[in-house]
């Protein structure tokens, strides 16, 4: 058979936006609900940066019932006029060009969350249409743009209008954005109200003062969120750290603000101390947050042990004989919120989750060194310090206790064995890809699951007792509680700095309980045990939550199951008269058949994938969930937790 000749005729040239539209996921990382909301947070973060830059104070963000999204801010506009080269309008570059746009030269914004210049033109390309408005003096400058897919031939975020300018004889400014995602694009193409709220309240705590106002006019009396939400705070980061640590217990009531300069970088901060017993640690660069850290987080680290340290030091808090106290004890119960602003921002990836400019390192390790020992050296702060070194010393002393606790952790002969004697019934298959664990909540419930089971890639592990909450217990109590150790054990990882996901035994790991507030609770602690010590398991997607009905309808030979009082209705009403109803209290009312058709069979089942799409919300959530607050928890449980409630079931099934 003859070779296929091969030539420059053969090479395929993709022009204008056809590359984001082949292959939106390098641009956005998914196609999925997270990318959904990456399109309107590329056009956000536009109207964010003429706010940052002090050219608007007001952006308002509303979803419309057909599915679109309008963004306006009062800043001072696209530019309306032809580039010299291109010989088209700003508009018109903006959104059909890729790294197109103000953000390069430094000289229009000192500080802006655009990384590569691609974001408008990205929304544009995976949108069905858009609509700009730019708002300047008396006159209105509209434009609009469409996407067509026969299948054969795409075109991206064409102009179907020229740059349109009307007289309106009413003075305004600003840029209104309005798109409707591509649903031939999206898997998903419905905005999440929480998401978006979470969000815009976020980006006011960062930028004080400035007005964000969300209108949500898909919403109808029969849901819970109010249609209209406006988030502004003045007191900036200090209102961020008081709003993220509800539900916990603070141990000084005002928070340690800093800011500074060096090198061109602008950092912010502000610390407050908790009785819990983990670290957080919320960073963001020019508004974006960055969720895996980076240099900016090592910075920070670096210069708040050395501050820390030298203020023990002169204080008489650590005498000359002592050493050093370690960054991890200063760190125990720390909450701390850091946003720095700098140019030329170089993330690792293109969905900008680390910062990878190694200056940002020495700079914010300067900035605190040289701005939060004058804060602390401040007349009043004694008290507050008096409790920051009583917490920190007591965590050194429990150091040794810890490393102990993690040998035993760490040990894979004889002692991980002892743990799971007589409670894992592991699976015979050797592939952890294809194998998967059931932590299940009581003997009785473990005991059918082990009967319900396929024997060669799913393994049982009951809980016996209610596992701690670890975000009230150090970390030795949490390693000595018995059903901790024994998810350790079978898990083979390790936790915390030792963990190694080449050693997983299990690509699955399932939690079923029961879908009653005990159930619910004992869900939530091992999500929170998983989430402080296990935390890549969330982020791999290997946490999973299983989902048995509450009712068993049957008439005759026909059997069905409901997971909620809608599918209920729906089932009785289809089968008419003469069907029985069974209610499950609790996973031990089912028989084995019951519980492998209905939670473990692979092809039936269904699963809820536990992520991390916001760690700031994730903080929260765990702050009430596990804080003191048990109005605040039950509240949460009730509304969020609860996956057999119709609208929380919808969300979950996807």
């Amino acid at each position: 058979m003859a070779e296929k000749s091969y030539g420059a005729k053969d090479l395929t040239l993709l022009e204008g936006l056809e590359a984001v539209r082949l292959r939106p996921g390098m641009y956005i990382g998914t196609t999925g609900i997270n990318g959904l909301h990456h399109i309107l947070w590329e056009i956000v973060d536009n109207a964010v940066d003429e706010a940052a830059n002090k050219f608007a104070n007001a952006i308002t963000v509303t979803l419309k019932p057909d599915g679109s999204c309008v963004v306006r801010d009062n800043g001072r506009g696209i530019p309306v006029d032809k580039h010299p080269k291109l010989k088209i309008t700003g508009v018109e570059m903006v959104f059909t060009k890729l790294h197109a746009g103000g953000k390069f030269d430094n000289e229009n914004y000192s500080y802006s969350g655009g990384l590569h210049g691609v974001g408008a033109a990205v929304t544009n390309a995976l949108s069905r249409w858009v609509e700009v408005t730019v708002y300047m003096g008396k006159s209105e400058h509209k434009i609009r743009f469409e996407s067509s897919d026969d299948g054969k031939k795409v075109k991206c975020g064409v102009p179907v209008t020229p740059l349109v300018e009307t007289k309106t004889g009413k003075v305004q400014k600003g840029t209104q954005v309005h798109f409707l995602p591509d649903n031939r694009v999206f898997k998903e193409c419905v905005f999440t109200h929480r998401t978006v709220a979470n969000r815009l309240r976020e980006l006011a705590f960062l930028n004080k003062g400035i007005k964000f106002t969300f209108i949500d006019e898909r919403i109808t009396d029969s849901y819970s969120e109010v249609s209209v939400k406006e988030f502004k705070y003045d007191g900036g980061l200090e209102d961020f750290i008081t709003f993220q640590n509800e539900g916990r217990q603070v141990l000084f009531d005002k928070p340690i603000y800093f800011q500074g300069e060096k090198d061109g970088i602008l950092c912010e901060g502000a610390i407050q101390y908790t009785d819990s017993y983990g670290e957080s640690i919320f960073s963001f660069v020019n508004n974006i947050p960055t969720s895996e850290g980076g240099t900016h987080e090592t910075g920070f680290k670096s210069g708040i042990t050395k501050v820390l340290n030298d203020y023990a030091r002169r204080n008489n808090y650590l005498k000359d004989k002592d050493n050093n106290y370690l960054g991890d004890d200063f760190r125990v119960g720390m909450t701390a919120i850091i946003s720095v602003r700098m140019k030329e921002i170089q993330f690792e990836g293109q969905t900008k989750t680390k910062l990878g400019n190694p200056e940002a390192k020495s700079a914010i390790d300067g900035i605190i060194t040289a701005n939060l020992s004058t804060v602390l050296d401040k007349k009043g702060m004694g008290k507050t310090m008096d409790v920051i070194m009583k917490k920190t010393a007591d965590s050194a002393n429990e150091r040794e206790k810890v490393k102990k606790a993690k040998e035993i952790a760490r040990a894979k002969n004889g002692l991980d064995g002892f743990y799971l004697v007589g409670k894992l019934s592991a699976c015979t298959g050797r592939n952890a890809v294809d194998n998967e664990l059931f932590i299940v909540e009581g003997d009785s419930a473990g005991g059918t699951a082990k009967q319900g089971r396929d024997r060669k890639t799913q393994a049982i592990l009951p809980l016996r007792g209610k596992p701690l909450n670890v975000e009230k217990h150090k970390i030795d109590k949490v390693l000595s509680n018995e059903e901790f150790r024994t998810i350790i054990s079978a898990l083979g990882t390790g936790i915390k700095e030792d963990f190694n996901m080449a050693d997983l035994k299990y690509h699955k790991v399932i939690i079923l309980s029961d879908a009653d507030q005990d159930g619910l609770h004992i869900r939530s602690i091992l999500l929170t045990f998983f989430y402080r010590y296990m935390r890549d398991l969330i982020r791999d997607g290997k946490i999973y939550i299983g989902k048995p009905p509450l009712y068993k309808i049957s008439k005759g030979k026909q059997v069905r199951y409901a997971y909620n009082e809608v599918e209920l209705k729906e089932h009785t009403e289809e089968l008419g008269r003469g069907y029985a109803v069974q209610r499950y209290k609790g996973l031990g009312e089912m028989n084995p058949l019951q519980l492998k058709e209905t939670t473990m069979d692979k092809e039936k089942r269904v699963l809820i994938k536990v992520g991390i799409d916001d760690i700031i919300e994730a903080e929260r959530m765990i702050n009430i969930l596990m804080g003191d607050s048990l109005e605040e928890r039950k509240k949460y449980i009730s509304e969020f937790s609860n996956f057999n409630k119709v609208d929380n079931f919808k969300q979950a099934k996807k």
